[in-house]
């Protein structure tokens, strides 16, 4: 969704989330990693967050303990996701930068915004996969 000046996640995919219940098929958690999928550039270390339920797909379907964890923490954060907007040239950005076993991720904010409002995200999964929102030159 893109406003004058931000690119917000799309609501419906948001709350289509916040209200599923806990997997209980492989179907399911297709479902959901696939409405994760489209709202992966708003998400901060969505790799991370994510990791155990693409994991889940790889095996005999299997809804442990830690995936209901996960899955509500996702939750917790959507509720609160944050908006891409463009910088203004010439403002201080400040770089982050985080690293786990399953991605490397990058991202852009500005500083002293009420949740610090993402510019760019880069993703690298440890397969080598990128996604993320390029840099453009002027």
């Amino acid at each position: 969704m893109i406003t004058t000046r931000e690119i917000e996640a799309n609501p419906s995919n948001i709350t289509a989330i916040l209200i599923m219940q806990s997997s209980r098929s492989t179907k399911e958690v297709q479902r959901l990693t696939g409405r994760i999928t489209a709202l992966a550039r708003f998400m901060s270390k969505s790799a991370d967050r994510c990791f155990l339920f693409f994991q889940t797909l790889k095996k005999a379907f299997l809804w442990t303990d830690k995936c209901e964890v996960a899955f509500q923490q996702l939750k917790e954060y959507l509720a609160a996701i944050p908006v891409l907007s463009k910088p203004v040239e010439g403002e201080l950005l400040i770089l982050y930068l985080g690293a786990s076993v399953v991605a490397i991720s990058l991202v852009l904010l500005r500083e002293n915004v009420v949740n610090s409002s993402l510019y760019i995200t880069l993703v690298e999964s440890s397969k080598g996969r990128k996604s993320g929102i390029p840099i453009s030159k002027k």
